[in-house]
């Protein structure tokens, strides 16, 4: 990267949100924009979460984006292979690789209030632009939690989200941590090859049969001769997830039915009632997400597996030690134990206007207008920022509204016209979020009676959007220049007339008449 570059917008990652960012760039004739990923590929939490079993858990026809159908996914609901493979697709049909600077992980950015710019330092170099775009992601940065003894484990450790594809497990004794939805995938591609398996379950998840399988080629056929069937299929999985909505935002209790059908998801595979009665949630269904997988349970029955109802709480050597004292050997230790969600590192190393970090302004809480711009960083927007995830549908629905809010957002620049930047404005940004928080406190992400990692560590639910997709593209159509404070640099601002000035402009507008 060349010192002392300029860019009009650079754009942070190179999963869906920062590619889908930088196709909607090209698409509104913007050119002169880089893509900073700091690793040496694309594709994000697809290209980092490479363990056994990795796929998505909705179907592959609505995880893609709407002006990128894929007619050819091999399965219902795709492995993280395909997935990543797509991504790829989409850089090179997009002709994306001449803007992206991989390598390049983002050190700090910082507001030049004098310039009306970012300054950005990365592993690659240095560089200033006009707008960031920042689409780091939730799930970029693992999480494993602090648990005595670990650093003196003799065995192998490592997370979900960096898999050690060298180290053999084959009759290895295996310490699974978490019960989430990388977990469920793991386990039953893993407990066919291990010796032994103890899986820790602090809380045990609402699991689902997964209904996959191999799209046929007459399938394939008919959606690449008659691309209309793509989008039928596509509106179709939208729909159904559009109608679900109301029952997690609105009516909880309606979720009973589903229990139902989960518990006898569960009961069909795990004859052992002591085993079931570890297996079975004390919360509502929906509270944390709902899982996928049929072949999660049966895995948990084979001899082999030890599940423990209670968290990793201390390690002593190659004995790992249960909250309930409970014991185990082990070779390894693999944590399925998430990402860090609510306090995303990335915000550690913006600092806006007023000289604070962005991770010091959401101290209390994350919160931004819209989801995408927080007051007093100028000229800065988030792809899936605060409130914008979803419990039961695609994300790349909402990626593609907020890239319909970043595409306004750029144009407004254009009509105001100089060296201009937008903040948003402190009571909007409150306002939004309030309403936000309003609409969340009847959903069963709120009233469940679970703790997920939805919630910050205050309880506030940051993370999910409280409505449907349909009501989050109309928030965010346009930008409303009323919830912005518009900045101009000093040598661009009207002058103020003096009085002096004012009886001058006064008498040649007299000598004129």
């Amino acid at each position: 990267m060349a010192q002392h570059e300029h860019v009009r917008v650079a754009v942070i990652g190179s999963g869906f949100g920062g590619l889908g960012a930088a196709v909607r760039l090209r698409r509104e004739g913007i050119t002169d924009f880089v893509v900073l990923e700091r690793a040496d590929s694309v594709g994000g939490t697809w290209r980092d979460n490479s363990y056994p079993g990795c796929a998505c858990d909705v179907p592959s026809h609505l995880y893609s984006f709407s002006f990128a159908p894929n007619p050819d996914w091999p399965r219902t609901f795709s492995g993280q292979r395909h997935i990543r493979a797509y991504l790829e697709h989409v850089a090179d049909v997009f002709g994306l690789r001449p803007h992206i600077r991989f390598d390049s992980e983002v050190k700090l950015m910082r507001w030049d209030a004098e310039q009306l710019r970012w300054e950005i330092e990365t592993a690659s170099g240095s560089l200033t632009a006009d707008v960031v775009v920042s689409a780091t992601g939730p799930l970029s940065d693992p999480k494993i939690p602090e648990i005595p003894g670990l650093d003196s484990f003799p065995g192998k450790v490592f997370h979900s989200a960096r898999w050690d594809h060298d180290y053999d497990l084959a009759g290895k004794r295996v310490a699974m941590v978490g019960t989430g939805a990388s977990a469920i995938q793991i386990v039953p591609a893993i407990q066919p090859e291990v010796g032994r398996l103890t899986l820790f379950q602090r809380t045990p998840p609402w699991v689902m049969p997964r209904a996959d399988r191999a799209i046929s080629g007459g399938e394939r056929w008919l959606h690449r001769t008659v691309p209309f069937t793509t989008q039928a299929r596509r509106g179709l999985l939208w729909g159904i997830r559009e109608l679900q909505v109301q029952a997690f935002t609105k009516r909880p209790d309606e979720l009973g039915l589903i229990e139902k059908l989960a518990l006898r998801n569960m009961g069909r595979a795990i004859k052992d009632p002591a085993l079931r009665a570890k297996l079975t949630p004390d919360y509502r269904i929906g509270c944390k997400r709902i899982l996928l997988s049929s072949t999660y349970y049966p895995a948990l029955a084979r001899p082999n597996v030890d599940v423990v109802a209670s968290g990793l709480s201390e390690i002593r050597g190659s004995t790992v030690v249960a909250a309930d004292g409970s014991e185990a050997e082990v070779d390894a230790i693999i944590f399925g134990t998430g990402f860090h969600v609510t306090d995303m590192p990335i915000a550690e190393r913006v600092v806006g206007a007023h000289g604070s970090t962005l991770a010091e302004s959401w101290k209390g809480g994350m919160q931004a207008l819209r989801g995408a711009s927080a007051a007093g960083f100028p000229n800065w927007m988030t792809i899936i920022g605060p409130n914008t995830g979803l419990g039961n549908s695609s994300m790349i629905l909402m990626i593609e509204s907020q890239l319909n809010y970043m595409a306004d957002y750029l144009r407004q620049l254009d009509v105001l016209g100089g060296r201009t930047a937008l903040d948003a404005r402190p009571a909007a940004v409150e306002d939004w979020n309030h309403r936000v928080q309003e609409r969340m406190k009847r959903t069963v992400w709120n009233t469940g009676g679970c703790t997920s990692w939805y919630l910050d560590a205050s309880g506030r639910n940051t993370t999910i959007w409280p409505g449907t997709t349909t009501e989050f593209r109309r928030a965010t159509r346009r930008v409303d220049l009323a919830e912005y404070e518009v900045i101009r640099r000093p040598a661009e601002q009207p002058k103020p007339k003096t009085r002096a000035s004012a009886k001058k402009a006064e008498s040649k507008s007299e000598a004129a008449a």
